[in-house]
């Protein structure tokens, strides 16, 4: 062997091992079900148990950067846009990772208030934290708000706090030093009484100024009750508040799970009006939100702050409160750990011992500025539940699979269409999928925190099976629409407006963002394998436009691609070798493309995506209906003709559309009134 051969043998050995050691390492740190208990949880094995046992895993992972009680919750940065970028926000970073690892702290406290974790005993490590923040020669000082100082990152972080201590005094608070309380007191109050965020954040307040009347300090009630009705004033009805002007899983881990948690530790007590309201509202959630799962348990990478993942099903365990017999609580314990399972097992999904800021592994896409990394533990707030007693029928219920088995039918698509918030969630049995469609509508110039316009929440919808991919600068787009601007960059619809749900057709009218003259009325029509889209272009100007289906990641081997003839139509498909996507152009469109597309995908670096193209010009009264049929199967399963033409298309005049089904039912999409 020459020198230089063996240089090159040694150089990809040595790469070898080291890309074996990655994965080992990967493999070695994911979390794993001791003893799953398929009696009680036939799908999932998890039990009360279990949980503990997930968020143990997820403290020891914090506690690993803990070696005294003076270290702080301070872990190593992700590259990107995330904070601290200077030396400033060091103080609040660590405050995040104080109160959010405290959120899988406390209840596993309240239980075992003795609870050793390398070697430091958690509870003492808490409260010599606290300490520290009203200490002003500490590094980790909190400087209290200044008297016309505004809303900030602290107001939340000391919410949080407000949220342990109201719900485990006896471990965290009740051991202080009176005068360790009345600093806390002090500090804490000066952010609470005070202004706040038009959101969610209103319950950072509440919560501060609820913990501190139970412990006999004098607060601004008034203020308190203005916050409460203000977070009730914001309910859409089915469940979901506004999130200002958003809906997303904020209008769940936020105002759902907090006004139950207020409610059963303090509003039942002091203010039972409100809390009935918000119990109300709670209940509300039960005849929806759990469809906005998979049949697997694994929830929508949808809106902002995804990071935070298992934090979505945080309110579900509190529905076992209600003692309504329409709660089926086996089936929402079954999406509660899927989603556990979802991210615990997956290899990504922690690196240096603490949760990736991403989706699986990290993703800078999905990553917003006003995250650090120690936000991701927002999401101990799924470990709330571990406060409901063992007899508490969230986790005596045996597990199942609720509308998948008692109501969704094989080769059926079911909507529910929610009025107040205009939400639309779609269940697919055939693929065991969930979907949904939501508010978007800011502009770029206008998003200066840089994520309400992105695809966090500007895609067409979005879909459990399929994640959303990043667009590319070369026009590579998945579930949206892309044209070409003025600068001749590719840009995408954001500027979305509801019109109507009619017929199971939801309408939607788009403006691009940079040109008014380009407009879009869109039509989305679930169907039982994927969607037909039958949209118009409205525009006055001459545009090219590209839509994209759902992208699919490499998992092992390549992306496949297959093309197909049926009935003078062309069909492109893809398969992954777990999914198949296939996309077939039926009026208005030139070309179809699939688009290799590179760190676009939170699942892989290489993904792939159908996209199909046209050139617009408004002249041509005759093309301006682009109807799309976007289907999908699992891998392995054969198409049949009539699932990839499963309908004939007719325009008719006066802006109207008939389709007719291959199994009789007719639909009019009708855009007259857009």
């Amino acid at each position: 062997m020459s020198m230089n051969n063996l240089k090159m043998w040694f150089l990809s050995t040595m790469f070898s091992l080291s890309l074996y050691s990655q994965q080992k390492e990967n493999t070695d740190n994911v979390f794993k079900i001791v003893n799953p208990d398929y009696k009680l949880s036939p799908y999932t094995g998890m039990t009360k148990k279990h949980w503990k046992d997930a968020g143990l895993y997820l403290l020891e992972g914090a506690f690993s950067y803990i070696h005294n009680l003076d270290d702080p919750m301070k872990f190593p940065k992700q590259p990107g846009k995330s904070y601290p970028q200077d030396e400033g926000r060091v103080p609040t970073e660590k405050l995040e990772g104080l109160s959010r690892t405290l959120f899988i702290a406390s209840p596993l406290l309240k239980e075992n208030p003795n609870l050793v974790i390398n070697n430091i005993k958690v509870a003492d490590y808490y409260r010599h934290q606290f300490s520290k923040l009203v200490d002003p020669k500490s590094p980790s000082y909190i400087t209290p708000r200044a008297k016309n100082g505004g809303p900030s990152q602290n107001l939340v972080e000391y919410g949080a706090i407000a949220m342990s201590l109201l719900t485990n005094p006896e471990v965290l608070w009740k051991p202080l030093p009176q005068e360790q309380k009345d600093a806390l007191a002090k500090s804490m109050l000066s952010y609470g009484d005070g202004p706040t965020v038009s959101s969610n954040w209103k319950f950072f307040n509440i919560f501060v100024l609820s913990f501190f009347k139970e412990q006999g300090y004098t607060v601004n009630e008034k203020l308190l009750e203005e916050y409460l009705q203000k977070c009730l004033n914001d309910y859409r009805g089915d469940g979901w508040y506004n999130d200002s002007p958003a809906y997303d899983y904020y209008s769940m881990w936020g105002f759902q799970l907090y006004g139950a948690l207020w409610s059963e530790y303090f509003g039942n007590k002091y203010y039972p009006e409100y809390a009935e309201k918000f119990r109300s509202n709670f209940r509300d959630l039960n005849s929806n939100y759990p469809s906005m799962f998979s049949q697997n348990g694994e929830m929508i990478m949808f809106g902002r702050s995804i990071s935070y993942r298992i934090a979505s099903i945080a309110a579900f365990p509190f529905m076992g409160l209600e003692n309504d017999p329409a709660v089926n609580n086996g089936w929402l314990r079954r999406i509660s750990s899927g989603v556990l399972k979802q991210f615990l097992e997956n290899p990504d999904f922690m690196k240096d011992n603490v949760p990736t800021l991403g989706f699986y592994g990290a993703f800078e896409p999905a990553v917003q500025v006003y995250s650090c990394r120690g936000s991701v533990y927002w999401m101990g707030k799924a470990f709330l539940g571990l406060l409901l007693p063992d007899n508490n029928p969230f986790w005596t219920a045996k597990e199942n699979e609720g509308d998948w088995e008692n109501k969704f039918k094989k080769e059926n698509v079911y909507n529910n269409f929610l009025n107040g918030s205009k939400i639309l969630i779609t269940d697919y049995p055939n693929i065991g999928a969930s979907e949904i469609r939501a508010w978007c509508h800011e502009k770029k110039k206008d998003d200066w925190q840089g994520f309400r316009s992105t695809e966090n929440y500007n895609r067409l919808s979005y879909n459990s099976a399929f994640l959303w991919q990043a667009d590319g600068s070369n026009g590579e787009v998945a579930m949206n629409y892309v044209f070409k601007n003025a600068k001749q960059e590719w840009e995408p619809l954001r500027l979305f407006t509801f019109k109507k749900f009619e017929d199971d057709v939801y309408y939607r009218n788009a403006v691009l963002e940079t040109n008014e003259h380009i407009q879009m009325n869109l039509a989305d029509i679930p169907l039982a394998n994927g969607i037909l889209r039958i949209d118009k272009n409205s525009s006055s100007d001459a545009v090219s436009m590209r839509l994209g289906h759902y992208a699919l990641p490499k998992i092992d081997g390549e992306i496949k691609t297959t093309t197909k003839n049926i009935d003078g139509k062309i069909v492109t498909i893809i398969d992954n070798g777990k999914y198949q996507l296939a996309m077939i152009p039926l009026l208005g469109w030139e070309k179809t493309e699939v688009v290799a597309c590179k760190d676009l995908h939170p699942e892989s670096e290489i993904s792939k995506v159908i996209d199909v193209t046209a050139n617009f010009n408004p002249n041509d009264k005759k093309v301006n209906i682009y109807a799309t049929l976007m289907l999908w199967k699992k891998s392995g399963e054969k198409w049949k003709n009539k699932e990839l033409m499963p309908l004939k298309i007719q325009e008719q005049k006066n802006g109207t559309i008939s389709v007719e089904f291959n199994n009789g039912v007719k639909k009019l999409i009708d855009f007259k009134n857009e």
